[in-house]
């Protein structure tokens, strides 16, 4: 059969390469690189379709490397050893890996001396945050670079150069501005996309590919979140960033996006991280609402789930917002892990030398605000600082300062007594 459109245009060198001017521009990294006859260990991060794994060739062909391509998931450890074997007999050989962040434990250990040593130049290519997905023993052996999603003109130069490239359509096509506009904002930034939906509308059209013919092959934007990924990642990030800042439009914007993406399990729990880390004291109903919508959500399922999901997003963003809750459990935890202090003798659970008076009272509940519960070394810390951030917390704060006031006094009256003996 027929290769792919994409497939035949494949660039070989670097300046067919569209887009990634960060890497390629004049005096980038890369053309340095070339410049020098120097390569290293990378990690090529990005979209699919922005073109990772053919920019790792074309730095190998430009360099006049021996290089292989393999899959981390298909490969076997004997595909590997054979490529170890082979890389001996040459002065630099280019090991390119798809989908690098599948790459399992056993080929890593395989891999790994092999790269330290030079003998293996690895590149590797991830649609996964690298810093998430990518081991860091591999990691801390190679340069990690962001390929980044092809922009409109990027994208409409591509199309236009495959309709006269001899190795693609050869000027039997040409098509409507409309048509051409419509493949561009749907591609989502991925080339590959694109020229797929050409080649598709192609085959559909006598000569003229117009708009009506790409609407029936390409009606829905192509979406670079999918569960796992590194846009995924990104649109989960946006989401609580957005809540947190009260931008209900925002919200709803990424909420969309995953909804788009089906992904009802981060959903799920980002809601609920966000009730009680950003919204908080702030709004405690909140989470019970939270909770109650999620069950609602998925009850009903998608896509109608969309719509209680959309009343948990509105009622948080303009929810009044309190993290000091959240920011006095990463205080507390920060002086745990930097400091050990004893529990007060008065406090454990079977005090040893302690005369009766001395101990808990478990009777005295008129008592236990005044004790002093912190260890000496840090009995004055204050983890917890209450906010006016709403009527419940501004009671919190209230309640929080009149013991706090009782327990001085208290101490004072104790210190006073003390002196005098």
């Amino acid at each position: 059969m027929k290769q792919p459109l994409a497939f035949r245009l494949r660039p070989t060198k670097l300046d067919e390469i569209i887009g990634q001017k960060h890497l390629l521009g004049e005096n980038m990294v890369f053309r340095k690189c070339i410049e020098n006859k120097r390569l290293f260990s990378m990690i090529f991060s990005g979209p699919p379709g922005t073109g990772k794994t053919t920019l790792a060739m074309c730095l190998a062909q430009e360099l006049e490397l021996p290089y292989k391509l393999i899959n981390a998931v298909t490969s076997t450890k004997k595909d590997l050893d054979t490529i170890f074997e082979q890389a001996k007999y040459y002065n630099g050989f280019v090991l390119i890996i798809d989908e690098v962040h599948r790459l399992n434990k056993d080929k890593q250990d395989l891999l790994l001396p092999h790269v330290e040593n030079g003998t293996i130049i690895l590149i590797g290519a991830t649609t996964s945050n690298p810093y998430f997905a990518i081991n860091p023993a591999i990691r801390s052996r190679c340069h990690i670079f962001e390929i980044k999603p092809l922009n409109d003109s990027d994208i409409a130069f591509a199309i236009k150069r495959a309709l006269n490239d001899t190795n693609g359509l050869n000027g039997e096509y040409s098509i409507d501005d409309d048509a051409l506009e419509i493949i561009t904002k749907n591609c989502g930034g991925d080339l590959r996309y694109a020229l797929n939906v050409l080649e598709i509308c192609a085959i559909a059209s006598d000569s003229v590919i117009t708009k009506e013919t790409v609407l029936q092959y390409s009606n829905k934007v192509n979406s670079s979140i999918s569960s796992g990924d590194d846009g995924h990642y990104d649109a989960v990030s946006a989401f609580q960033k957005s809540i947190r800042g009260s931008d209900v439009q925002a919200a709803l914007y990424y909420l969309a996006r995953l909804i788009q993406a089906y992904d009802m399990d981060s959903i799920e729990r980002r809601l609920l991280v966000i009730a009680y880390e950003d919204v908080g004291l702030g709004n405690p109903a909140a989470v019970g609402r939270v909770i109650s919508g999620i069950d609602a959500a998925k009850r009903v399922g998608f896509p109608e789930a969309m719509i209680p999901l959309s009343v948990v997003v509105t009622d948080l963003c303009l929810s009044p917002k309190s993290k000091t809750a959240s920011n006095a459990i990463h205080e507390a935890l920060d002086l745990v892990n930097k400091t050990s202090y004893a529990v007060p003798d008065y406090l454990r659970l079977t005090p040893i030398s302690l005369n009766t008076d001395e101990k808990y009272d478990y009777g005295r509940a008129d008592l236990w605000p005044l004790i002093q519960y912190l260890p000496t070394q840090i009995k004055n810390v204050e983890f917890y600082v209450p906010e006016n951030t709403s009527q419940y917390e501004k009671q919190l704060g209230i309640n929080y300062y009149n013991l706090k006031k009782t327990k001085r006094s208290n101490n004072l009256k104790q210190l006073k007594i003390d002196n005098k003996k």
